[in-house]
């Protein structure tokens, strides 16, 4: 097997080490979106007289969101967005801080 030399090595490490910020994007994206999805529909279906008085607040900042049907596919979207922008950050972020020296 032969030896890598010093700029060969360093661009193994790079493609190696090198996170994906689309990826990471997309992958938080889903996880908020589903969470923010699945905890209004546990509310929705569980029903009663008042559904869901302390996540029916993010109306503040998601507006047209209700915990209602048609309001956990708006939060999805919401979340997603949200989730997509914070793992893009995260990505690009990491990446900047893991390469600086080279």
């Amino acid at each position: 097997m032969p030896e890598l030399t010093p700029d060969e090595a360093r661009d193994v490490r790079r493609a190696i080490l090198k996170l994906n910020a689309q990826a990471w994007g997309t992958s938080f994206g889903m996880m908020l979106g589903t969470g923010l999805f699945l905890a209004t529909a546990v509310l929705v279906m569980k029903g009663g007289v008042n559904v869901g008085e302390h996540l029916g607040l993010l109306a503040v900042y998601l507006p047209g969101y209700r915990v209602s049907w048609p309001g956990a596919f708006i939060g999805f979207v919401y979340a997603f967005v949200l989730g997509y922008a914070i793992g893009r950050l995260v990505g690009t972020a990491y990446n900047a801080f893991a390469f600086r020296g080279d």
